[in-house]
C-alpha cells in the first residue's frame, strides 16, 4: 500500500504525518527545537534544528509505523510562513532565521506601505506589509548588516530550506510566496514592480512553483539520513494555513474554515482573486492551482480561554487534578448554565492587540456591561462568545466581497468543546461540522504529495475522496437573533476605545 508523508516546520517542532491512499492517518511523530530571542522584540531559529527534527520526527514515523521508507510514495512540505533564510553561493546558511512572529521590522514595514502605497501594495500583493511578512526583514537586513545582505545569493521560507535539504533544489509555492510582499498574487508571479521599487536584487528570488507540482527528488544524501527511498518526490506544498485548507476541505467558495487555536484564522478558498481594499483581511495564492484564498487573523482565540484558565480558573484546575475532568470542561460547564449574550456581559478579545480586522498592536482585553448580577460563568461564556464575535468580523469582510457560505468546519482545540462549536454556529448563523482527521497542516501537505505523484487527478478530486466532515452542530435560529443584536453593539465598542487604547498604551 502506498503511503505520503507530510512534514510541517512549525515554530516550535516538526511534525511529521503519515497517511495512506485512503487518507487514514498511519502515524504521526514530533521532534521540538529552541526558540532563540536575542533582542526583546525579536524572534530567530536555526535552519540547521529544523532539518534535525524533520530527519529525526521521519525516523520515529517510521519505526513506529513500522513502514520501510521505500513504501513512502510522495513527500509533501508545510509550515511557518514568512520566515526569512539567507543563502550563500555555496547555499551555507548566512544568518539566523527571522521568524513570523519578529517585530524588528517596523519601521521597515512602515517604509514600505508610505513608499508604495497602500492601494498598490493590496492591488498587487493582496496584502499591506505586516512586520512578520519576508520583505521587510531583507530591508532590515540590507540597513542593519549589509555584509550579511552581500552575501545573499538567494533566499528561502522554512520549509522551504528543509526542501533544498530534501532535493537539493531552491524552490519555493505560489501560496508561501504570497506571504513576502514581493509576489504579485494576481498573477501568481514575483512582482518586479515592487523588487525594483525596493531595489532588492530580482536574482535572489527562488523559483516558484504550483503547490502540488514536484520540486525535486529525495537526494542520496538525504535518503542515507532519513531512512526514505532515493528518488521519491517532493512536492513544492503549502505554507501551514494554506496546508490546513486543504486538510479541511476549504477549497471552494462555500467552505468556511475556523481555527480556534492560540489565535484564530478564519479561511476562504476563492475561485478568482479578490481583495479587501484596506488590507484588512490577507489574500494569497491557495496551495489550489488557479484558486485563491482570503484570510483573517485574530491573536488571541483560544488565548483568551487559555487566559481566563490560567488567571481566574485556579478552583477548575485544582478541581481537574482530582476529578480527572479537564479545566476547561469545567469552566465551559459554568458557561453552559449562562443564556446566549451572557445576560448583557461582551468581552473584547484583543488580550495581545489584534490584527484582523483592526490592525492595531494598542488594542487590548474589554469585559463590557460587568454588573453585580454576573459571575464567573458568565464571563467565561462572555469568552467564548467575545471570540466568535471576533471571529465573525472576517467572515463579514469576506461577504463583503461577494463569497458566500453554506457552512463552516472548524478545527484547532476550540472545536473539542461542543458549547463552543454551537456559540460558534448561532453568532454565524451556519451550520459547523468538525474534521475526521484534524491534523491542520501536515494532513495537507500528504494530500499535495498524493496528487502530485499521480495518485489522485487534482487537489480537488482528492479532497472530495478523503476530507471528511462529522458532528454537525446546527444554528439556532433563536439563538442567532439575540446574537445579532449583540454582536452590532459588539461593533460599536472598538471604534468608541481606539483612542483611548493608543493613550493607555502611552502611560504604560
Amino acid at each position: 500500500m502506498p503511503y505520503y508523508l507530510g512534514v510541517d516546520v512549525g515554530t516550535t517542532g516538526v511534525k511529521a504525518l503519515l497517511v495512506d491512499e485512503e487518507g487514514r492517518v498511519v502515524s504521526s511523530a514530533t521532534s521540538e527545537y529552541p526558540l532563540y530571542t536575542p533582542r526583546v522584540g525579536w524572534t530567530e531559529q536555526n535552519p540547521e534544528d529544523w532539518w534535525r527534527a524533520t530527519k529525526e520526527a521521519i525516523k520515529i514515523l517510521l519505526k513506529t509505523a513500522r513502514i520501510k521508507g521505500e513504501d513512502v510514495e510522495g513527500v509533501g512540505l508545510t509550515g511557518q510562513m514568512h520566515g526569512l533564510v539567507t543563502l550563500d553561493r555555496e547555499f551555507n546558511v548566512i544568518r539566523p532565521a527571522i521568524l513570523w512572529n519578529d517585530q524588528r521590522t517596523g519601521e521597515e514595514a512602515e517604509y514600505m506601505n508610505s513608499k508604495l502605497g497602500i492601494e498598490m501594495l493590496v492591488s498587487i500583493t493582496g496584502n499591506i506589509a505586516h512586520t512578520g511578512f519576508t520583505a521587510p526583514k531583507l530591508l532590515w537586513v540590507r540597513r542593519h548588516e549589509p555584509e550579511n545582505f552581500s552575501r545573499i545569493y538567494k533566499f528561502v521560507l522554512p520549509k522551504d530550506y528543509v526542501g533544498f535539504r530534501f532535493t537539493g533544489d531552491i524552490v519555493t509555492d505560489v501560496n508561501d510566496a504570497s506571504g513576502t510582499s514581493l509576489f504579485n498574487v494576481r498573477e501568481r508571479q514575483w512582482a518586479e514592480e515592487i523588487i525594483d521599487a525596493l531595489d532588492l536584487p530580482f536574482d535572489i528570488m527562488p523559483d516558484v512553483l504550483e503547490s502540488p507540482e514536484v520540486r525535486g527528488e529525495i537526494s542520496a544524501a538525504a535518503a542515507e539520513e532519513t531512512g526514505l527511498r532515493k528518488g521519491t518526490s517532493v512536492v513544492a506544498g503549502a505554507g501551514d494555513q494554506g496546508a490546513a485548507g486543504v486538510g479541511a476541505g476549504a477549497i471552494e467558495e462555500g467552505v468556511l474554515s475556523v481555527n480556534i487555536g492560540t489565535s484564530g484564522v478564519v479561511f476562504a478558498g476563492i475561485s478568482e482573486f479578490r481583495y479587501d481594499s484596506l488590507g484588512r483581511l490577507h489574500a494569497f495564492c491557495h496551495a489550489v492551482p488557479g484558486a485563491w484564498h482570503l484570510m483573517g487573523v485574530m491573536l488571541s482565540a483560544g488565548g483568551s480561554l487559555r487566559w481566563f484558565r490560567d488567571n481566574l480558573g485556579h478552583l477548575e484546575k485544582v478541581a481537574a487534578s482530582l476529578t480527572g475532568v479537564g479545566a476547561y470542561d469545567l469552566l465551559c460547564k459554568e458557561a453552559e448554565r449562562v443564556p446566549p449574550g451572557a445576560e448583557g456581559l461582551l468581552f473584547l478579545p484583543y488580550l495581545a492587540g489584534e490584527r484582523t480586522p483592526h490592525a492595531d498592536p494598542h488594542a487590548r482585553g474589554v469585559f463590557f456591561g460587568l454588573s453585580l448580577k454576573h459571575g464567573k460563568g458568565h464571563m467565561v461564556r462572555a469568552v467564548l462568545e467575545g471570540v466568535c464575535y471576533g471571529l465573525r468580523d472576517s467572515l463579514e469582510l469576506m461577504k463583503s466581497l461577494g463569497v458566500e457560505f453554506r457552512e463552516v468546519r472548524v478545527l484547532g482545540g476550540g472545536a473539542r468543546s461542543l458549547l463552543w462549536r454551537q456559540i460558534l454556529a448561532d453568532v454565524f448563523g451556519l451550520n459547523v461540522y468538525t474534521m475526521e482527521v484534524d491534523e491542520g497542516s501536515s494532513f495537507g501537505a500528504a494530500i499535495l504529495a498524493s496528487v502530485g505523484v499521480g495518485a489522485y487527478s487534482s487537489v480537488g478530486d482528492a479532497v472530495y475522496r478523503i476530507v471528511r466532515t462529522r458532528d454537525a452542530v446546527k444554528f439556532n435560529e433563536t439563538n442567532h437573533r439575540v446574537y445579532e443584536k449583540y454582536y452590532r453593539l459588539y461593533r460599536e465598542l472598538y471604534p468608541l476605545l481606539r483612542n483611548a487604547y493608543k493613550k493607555l498604551s502611552e502611560i504604560v
